[in-house]
């Protein structure tokens, strides 16, 4: 049977406010397999957090005219004209404007005003947020009431769950002995089990006219056991962020001693806000960290930046001053979209001194940069304007060689319409490098390119190329740069560019071993007329080393400063085989130069006789569980190994290892820039160990001898850092604990143990 009782207002925020309206994230409802053992209850005057076994059952209740009525369905319907009561018993059903409440009995006290649902009472809103409760006292206004045993499951994952719940008619509610979580309270087999964290609190008081949720007498549970007070928590009743404290951070080092970081997150406006931390060293004065971030119309940025004041070890040779200064380091980054074709791009990064902050372990880099791109991006055109800085952290290097570039100016433009049937593009560049205590270097080019690329009948791939540039270069106190070669003629110089090449490629398919494989020869002719190198600067083309990336370029350098002239043909071939799931991708090649020019790059780099040496990669992939990727180049006198690398990753997400070894031994006397021998070996990985727990490490090695570089102290095996480490990660938890050991000393820097402990909360919606 079925009746229209009510005619009052409801909302979703009025539901939320009566059955728990401080919950924030929900979990799946529990479920109970037939024949399984009950799940545990909570003890008397504890909540819980499961929700009841309700057996689902089809809606009886019709349709209303009238948003403000409520209409039931009950098997049963009573009614006592003298007490003035009204009782439905028996799958009692009521829905008003998308809310529906189950139970197995209510009363309705028409002379009283009060409404009692009982008997596994369940009310669900149309967002599918529920909420259970033993007993639900209200007044017929809907306004105003008692709950037992409440329990609030949200459609979006989490419970809040109360041995009593109060609403008052000003709108507000109290919650007695409160517990909240976002974990799920039963396994991968449906069986019950606790969550892995939750907050307790003797009170939970929502304050509607501030929209905000007050807990008295707060605490984290991990794995039921209370570890972290939270005295005076609070947050906003939304899904907004609201201030307060953030999980602290610790950590215990041989230069700091121990370490306690607590971060207080400030919520300045809906696009705003600031998170400072103190950070306190029982072995060093206290540091102070600060993050910015902003979110605006156009797009975003964050600033953010260490401070304390302390003295300053050198990188080499006795503290020269005791005395505490200000130390520090300051980064920011933001992009700005002012239109579908404009864009604006900075990074900016910078430190007071070289240690600080591999000190304070906020970073390893040694070279901070900063920079800033101005770009527009259209149909057939690009224009880049930007700048950059280097803030050098290494031993050795000096700040005032270190190079600014302002500006650096790109444009490039395509035509519409194929010109004899390629594409053509013409570039314009320019180039400002100042030095503080070095040479100054200006460039400007212009240049054109036009490529072709056609198959033939035979299924060959032919790509033709063509390009002309012209450079100017301008350059002052070049004699400050160390390198001769690397300096150039003063004053003003001029360069022109030409070149042509001519690409084949021509695969061969078929089947092998139930797979595919394609064998594809190649062969490259460049020629370019004599070019004046050696008189121009170079300042972008310094580190080379052949490998299978640039073995077929027009221009093997990587940069513009230098274009290698002559004449000559690389050949090579490439193998893929592929089978479902499983691929294999080799190159091989060579290049020989048909001039007797001397070679413009130096020795070591494989390219300095008119034979170059032997380079390729093979790679090898299974699925998702195996990457192999192995890099060489061989003498080509002698098939040496002159550089060998080898990286594997093995596994899958729980249990998984990275290995990685790499060897440069390039077989010359003078070691110049950026062309030391050097060899290494490097190890990482993650063991599962049981469900949920894991165990984590990496290190890396140098193997260096004397033999490979003179200027070396290492002995041929020594370590330089490794950490080791026990993690736990679930769906709302994780906590790692690691043991790191450095075994370098960089001014205060210090060589020795660190351990850090980190506990992340996850779906915390505070």
């Amino acid at each position: 049977m079925s009746w229209a009782l009510f005619h009052q207002p409801a909302s979703r925020q009025a539901w939320l406010a009566t059955a728990g309206s401080v919950a924030l994230v929900a979990c799946p409802a529990f479920a109970q397999e037939a024949g399984q053992a009950a799940p545990p209850t909570a003890a008397p005057d504890e909540p819980d957090l499961r929700p009841p076994a309700i057996e689902p059952t089809a809606s009886d209740v019709p349709a209303t005219d009238s948003p403000d009525e409520i209409a039931f369905a009950a098997d049963n319907l009573n009614y006592d004209s003298e007490s003035d009561v009204v009782v439905a018993e028996g799958n009692v059903q009521m829905n008003r404007d998308g809310i529906s409440m189950r139970a197995g009995r209510v009363t309705w006290n028409r002379a009283t005003g009060q409404v009692v649902a009982e008997d596994d009472v369940a009310i669900t809103n149309p967002e599918g947020d529920i909420a259970y409760g033993d007993r639900i006292e209200l007044t017929d206004s809907l306004r105003d009431g008692v709950v037992d045993n409440l329990l609030v499951v949200l459609e979006n994952g989490a419970r809040l769950a109360a041995v009593r719940g109060t609403r008052f008619d000003n709108g507000n509610i109290e919650l007695e002995n409160a517990a909240y979580t976002p974990c799920p309270v039963e396994d991968a087999a449906g069986c019950a089990k606790d969550p892995s964290w939750q907050i307790r609190a003797v009170r939970v008081t929502y304050d509607r006219a501030k929209n905000k949720v007050r807990y008295k007498g707060a605490r984290v549970e991990i794995f039921g056991l209370p570890l972290i007070p939270l005295p005076g928590l609070s947050h906003p009743a939304n899904q907004e962020a609201g201030s307060g404290l953030l999980v602290p951070e610790v950590r215990l080092d041989r230069t700091n001693g121990f370490e306690i970081a607590v971060p207080y997150y400030l919520r300045l406006a809906p696009d705003r806000d600031l998170t400072i931390t103190p950070h306190i060293y029982t072995s060093a004065a206290p540091m102070i960290e600060g993050e910015f971030r902003a979110l605006t119309d156009i797009g975003s940025f964050r600033i953010n930046g260490y401070a304390t004041h302390s003295s300053v070890v050198p990188v080499s040779g006795p503290v020269i001053d005791r005395n505490r200064q200000f130390r520090g380091y300051l980064e920011s980054a933001g992009k700005f979209q002012f239109s579908p074709r404009w864009s604006f791009t900075y990074s900016g990064r910078i430190a007071t001194d070289r240690t600080f902050m591999r000190r304070y372990d906020i970073s390893r880099d040694d070279r901070l940069r900063s920079t800033f791109e101005l770009e527009r991006i259209g149909g057939q055109s690009y224009l880049s304007i930007a700048g950059w800085a280097t803030q050098t952290l290494r031993v050795n290097d000096e700040q005032g060689q270190q190079p600014i570039a302002l500006p650096i100016i790109d444009y490039r433009q395509r035509l519409a319409d194929p010109l004899l049937g390629g594409q053509i593009e013409f570039q314009l560049n320019t180039l400002a490098i100042g030095r503080t205590a070095g040479q100054d270097t200006q460039r400007a080019f212009a240049g054109a390119r036009w490529d072709l690329r056609r198959l033939t009948g035979l299924g060959q791939e032919v790509t033709l190329t063509a390009l002309v540039r012209g450079d100017v270069y301008h350059s002052d106190e070049n004699l400050l740069t160390a390198i001769p070669g690397y300096r150039g003629e003063s004053g003003w110089q001029g360069r022109g560019i030409a070149a042509v090449a001519a690409d084949m490629r021509w695969p061969f398919i078929g089947e092998l071993f139930g797979g595919t494989q394609t064998l594809t020869p190649r062969v490259q002719i460049v020629a370019t007329p004599s070019i004046k190198n050696l008189d121009i600067p170079n300042e972008d083309s310094r580190a080379f080393d052949l490998e299978d990336s640039n073995l077929f370029a027009i221009n093997r350098f990587s940069g513009y400063d230098r274009f290698e002239d002559g004449a000559r043909i690389t050949y090579g071939v490439e193998w893929n085989f592929s089978r479902p799931g499983f691929n294999v991708n080799s190159v091989v090649g060579q290049s020989y130069r048909l001039s007797d020019k001397p070679s413009l790059f130096p020795d070591g780099t494989g390219l300095t006789d008119r034979t170059s040496d032997v380079v390729g990669r093979t790679t090898v992939s299974y699925r998702n569980f195996l990457r192999l990727t192995h890099r060489f180049r061989l003498d080509k006198d002698s098939l040496a190994v002159r550089r060998n690398e080898f990286d594997a990753t093995i596994g899958g997400r729980s249990t998984y290892a990275v290995l990685g070894y790499s060897r440069l031994n390039r077989d010359i006397l003078l070691l110049g820039e950026d062309l030391q021998d050097r060899e290494e070996i490097r190890a990482g990985g993650r063991v599962a160990v049981a469900r949920n727990w894991s165990i984590f490490g990496s290190a890396i090695v140098d193997l260096t001898s004397r033999n490979d570089d003179p200027l070396s102290m290492a002995d041929g095996f020594e370590p330089i850092r490794h950490r080791l480490g026990i993690a736990y990660d679930d769906d709302c938890l994780s906590i790692a604990l690691t043991w790191r050991r450095d075994y370098i000393d960089t001014g205060d820097a210090r060589r020795g143990n660190s351990f850090s402990f980190r506990i992340a909360f996850r779906n915390l919606g505070f």
